[in-house]
């Protein structure tokens, strides 16, 4: 679709009707325009290049399901939408055996037909990303990670340029952003991209035995060490070893790790002798570091040392269009694992997931679409199959502030306002923090869109 308005072709020979169409969709913040029959609308088609085309099936010369025809013969053609003042379900069948989306009998009803005509615009909208992700999945997946967001590509950019280096590596961001990932990736553009990549959670070993799981020991060094063990620094000589929840590392380790990258060396437990070794260490958080190096629970020298190079992992929330690509990878790949018919979403769950603040990043995006691929029985997966947490919340607009008090705007003057007055000026102020966005404010307020119409006329019989 077009990055601009969307652009909506009505062909439709009752001139009453086209014009109340146009200006109903151009209310709606379409690009409209109207032809009376279909062969001056097939000779501008390539001029207005439409997103959806509105015919009627009974026209003068060639008939809408010859203009079906003819549109759908078209590759990545728009979406049809057919109406008639003859409508019966053999009519209707037809039609959509020849392509059309949606099929709408007259007298419309201007709610329903607006609200057809945004799902069609939405789905195809999908299917169009659906198809683009398709394409370019391979040469835009960077080392495992799907993004095409501002933030990602500066991302994808700014490993290429640290992994040159050799260097430690800080990566921090919330717990399930993928960092990882960004440490592998680190590693495959490295020149020890042909040596060892290890991965350790340092809140995932005992304390107890983290200083031999790093270093290694000697046989016999303690009880139930019957053999030696080189440990991770020895595994990983040449090649990078990444060390995920750094901050949960006990301060009596963080002085030895800050020795051997000093050093380049360490010390097995039970030895007395030390050994070289070629390590590139990248290690991961996802608390704040330097709170914890203020509160005196993280050495201030190995963070410093560890932050030679920082890489930041932005959150799901911030990153936009990733958000509809990570979905359908993780659709696909669930879809073939599972052999489940999925093959992507409604325009309603679309938009769900896009509203939902996602604090568990990608892996709660992974684990969703995990489980309403399991649950979806037809193509595309609905509202009814995301958990009610993500159907239950609505993000404000950016601007807007979490804050539970009443804005200032709303109580201003001496007086208390009445209700009347009140409901006035919320619906203004709703109208403001979603740019006029008519139809998302009567969602916010919980609405119909004629509603809130019939408020802003009691409030201002100028507005339209």
């Amino acid at each position: 679709m077009s990055q601009s308005k969307p652009r909506v072709m009505v062909v439709e020979d009752d001139a009453d009707l086209a014009g109340l169409l146009v200006e109903e969709l151009e209310t709606e913040g379409y690009q409209a325009r109207s032809w009376p029959a279909a062969e001056p609308a097939i000779e501008a088609f390539d001029d207005f290049e439409p997103d959806l085309v509105i015919s009627d099936l009974q026209l003068p010369g060639m008939d809408g399901m010859a203009l079906l025809r003819h549109i759908g013969e078209r590759p990545d053609g728009p979406g049809l939408l057919m109406i008639s003042a003859f409508g019966t379900v053999n009519r209707a069948v037809e039609a959509l055996k020849a392509g059309a989306d949606n099929f709408l009998t007259k007298p419309l009803d201007m709610d329903h037909l607006t609200l057809c005509v945004e799902r069609l615009l939405a789905h195809r909208k999908l299917q169009d990303e659906v198809r683009r992700f398709r394409q370019a999945l391979k040469p835009g997946d960077y080392h495992g990670m799907v993004g095409n967001s501002p933030s990602m590509r500066g991302l994808f950019e700014r490993i290429g340029q640290i992994a040159r280096a050799d260097g430690p590596v800080l990566i921090s961001g919330e717990s399930g952003t993928g960092k990882d990932l960004v440490a592998r990736a680190l590693h495959a553009e490295s020149g020890r991209s042909d040596k060892a990549f290890l991965a350790v959670n340092c809140a995932g070993i005992p304390p107890d035995l983290l200083e031999s799981e790093f270093f290694g020991h000697a046989a016999g060094a303690f009880s139930g060490a019957d053999k030696e063990r080189p440990g991770l620094f020895r595994e990983a000589d040449g090649g990078t070893l990444f060390l995920d929840e750094i901050g949960e590392m006990p301060g009596s380790l963080q002085a030895k790790l800050l020795r051997a990258l000093q050093d380049g060396a360490i010390r097995p437990v039970g030895t007395d002798r030390e050994q070289s070794v070629d390590v590139r260490l990248v290690a991961a958080t996802n608390v704040d570091l330097p709170a914890r190096v203020e509160a005196g629970d993280f050495r201030d020298d190995l963070y410093y040392r560890l932050e030679t190079f920082s890489l930041v992992v932005p959150p799901l929330r911030d990153r936009g269009e990733d958000i509809d690509l990570l979905a359908m990878q993780f659709i696909e790949q669930f879809a073939a694992a599972r052999q489940r018919p999925a093959r992507g979403m409604t325009a309603e769950a679309l938009a769900a997931i896009r509203d939902y603040p996602w604090p568990g990043n990608v892996r709660e995006l992974r684990n969703i679409m995990e489980r309403a691929v399991t649950f979806c029985n037809g193509e595309e997966i609905a509202r009814e199959h995301l958990p009610d947490r993500i159907l239950n919340t609505t993000r404000l607009p950016p601007e807007s502030s979490s804050s539970m008090s009443v804005p200032d705007e709303l109580l201003a003057g001496d007086l208390l306002p009445s209700l009347e007055e009140m409901r006035a000026r919320y619906v203004r102020y709703v109208l403001e923090r979603v740019n006029g966005n008519k139809r998302r404010a009567a969602a916010l307020l919980g609405v119909g869109r004629r509603s809130l119409y019939r408020w802003l006329d009691d409030t201002d019989p100028d507005n339209s």
